[in-house]
């Protein structure tokens, strides 16, 4: 972003209070954490529960920032700084809304492609694989971590400059219609939907209702060149296209598959998939990763260092991006292979003691634990398996049968220990003792101090301990008691 502070008051819909600098001299890039201010950016006074970010204005000016967005007029010490760092004061009705407004004006001046991204697991992994892939061969900008809620979005935006060539916008959903909003000032011209799942059930109360909130998505993308990636092994998307009407609006379809095998399904039009998987002993996944558009027809081989078989379909959706891009599918192939885990999810880590320690505690739902059971199970141990699932929120009314569902997995895998952390998951211990589990091989405890303190007298050279939860559970302790 470079915007001046007169442009920032005309999109923000607020009043250049003080500028002691030309008003055209322009403000890059957005935060509203005074510790993160580099010289020149806007500083974004949010009010918050615990803290006002209008505190922190002077310190944001002592940092460098050359505009200040505020919602109450500031005190005199801080107009003295502002004025001693030729920085200007903009004041608008809520600070809030104007980042949103700011990304809104913004938007009209970006040059390269907005791809919007969602979907009930994969979100993250996705587009930093989609982010990889296309910075291969263009400037990309794409949202930080999980970033993808009502200030993560707009900030996403806020990031690029007017020639980055392709924005990766992820959006996060609590509810039917919040994707329609964050794209009424995103504008995505592609999306991709990694897969409908469970997550969010409590809020929406089924997958058919999940599956409505993710078809906002594709229902904003235009007409004319607008271009929507549907995952053909989710039972759903055809719901979602449906929904869309992406057919009836002219919006091309590309399926991505990663593993069912769209040539079976015989699907029209332009597609990618995988076949001939195979994973090795640390659980990465090796396919001919398969492209065909018409009566041309592209293989290649491809590697990646992600682990899991679900990753090949999170491969397989940002390999379609990049072809479609005009990329070529050896240079898809090479980015995939290259591409790295994010801290917290699937990161394996070797402890003092000579174990292996999965952490996946970022997050968690029905289908990641399925996932992350299997990845886990399949990378190589000489020791021990212990399995350490925490309680997964946003369940609903599907919450006792999410837990049952994956205790009863449990059961059935080479796991020699399953450790149960929080209320929840005893309904997890229960369905895997009732699955055939050896009850001496399933223990509860109430939380991740807990859980540490059962787990690392127990742990030894060449076992393996997989750490995964929802975050709110926060067993990243458990990692970092293990690790350390």
């Amino acid at each position: 972003m470079r915007l001046s502070a007169n442009q920032i008051a005309e999109f923000a819909n607020g009043q250049v209070l003080f500028c002691p600098m030309d008003g055209a001299t322009q403000a890059q890039g957005v935060t509203w954490d005074s510790r993160e201010v580099v010289p020149g950016n806007l500083y974004v006074a949010l009010k918050g529960e615990r803290v006002d970010g209008h505190a922190f204005l002077s310190a944001a000016f002592e940092a460098g920032a050359k505009v200040a967005l505020v919602c109450q007029d500031p005190a005199p010490e801080v107009l003295e700084a502002a004025g001693r760092h030729g920085a200007a004061v903009v004041r608008v009705a809520d600070t809030y809304a104007a980042v949103t407004d700011l990304a809104r004006g913004w938007r009209d001046l970006l040059a390269g492609r907005v791809i919007g991204l969602t979907g009930s697991t994969g979100k993250t992994t996705t587009k930093n694989l989609v982010r990889d892939v296309l910075s291969a061969g263009m400037s990309v900008v794409a949202t930080r971590a999980n970033q993808n809620n009502e200030l993560g979005v707009p900030r996403t935006l806020l990031t690029a400059q007017e020639e980055t060539q392709a924005v990766v916008v992820e959006m996060g959903m609590r509810g039917l219609g919040q994707i329609e909003q964050l794209c009424g000032f995103v504008r995505p011209e592609w999306g991709v939907i990694t897969n409908v799942g469970t997550s969010h059930m409590e809020l929406l109360g089924s997958q058919e209702n999940i599956a409505r909130a993710k078809a906002e998505l594709m229902a904003a993308l235009p007409g004319e060149n607008g271009v929507a990636f549907l995952n053909g092994a989710d039972p759903y998307s055809d719901m979602v296209r449906q929904v869309a009407q992406l057919d009836q609006r002219s919006v091309q379809v590309v399926v991505y598959d990663g593993g069912l095998g769209a040539e079976e399904r015989q699907v029209e039009g332009p597609r990618v998939w995988a076949e001939q998987i195979s994973l090795d002993d640390q659980g990465c996944a090796s396919f001919e990763l398969c492209a065909k558009d018409g009566q041309q027809e592209q293989r290649v081989s491809c590697k990646l260092t992600l682990r899991g078989l679900h990753n090949v379909q999170n491969a397989c959706a940002a390999a379609a991006i990049g072809w479609k891009a005009g990329m070529a599918l050896e240079q898809v192939a090479q980015a995939l292979s290259q591409a790295q885990p994010e801290s917290g999810r699937q990161e394996v880590l070797q402890a003092p003691g000579g174990f292996t320690v999965v952490n996946d505690a970022y997050n968690a739902n029905p289908d990641s634990m399925r996932a992350s059971l299997a990845t886990f199970c399949a990378l190589a141990a000489a020791g021990k398996r212990i399995a350490v699932l925490g309680d997964m929120g946003e369940l609903g009314d599907f919450e006792e049968a999410g837990h049952a569902q994956t205790g009863a997995l449990a059961a059935t895998l080479p796991l020699d220990l399953l450790v149960c952390v929080g209320p929840l998951s005893r309904g997890m211990a229960a369905a895997a003792i009732d699955g055939g589990m050896d009850s001496a091989a399933v223990r509860c405890v109430d939380d991740a101090a807990q859980a540490c303190e059962l787990v690392a007298p127990l742990v030894g050279e060449g076992d393996a301990v997989l750490v995964k939860a929802s975050h709110y559970m926060g067993l990243e302790k458990v990692v970092e008691g293990l690790v350390r």
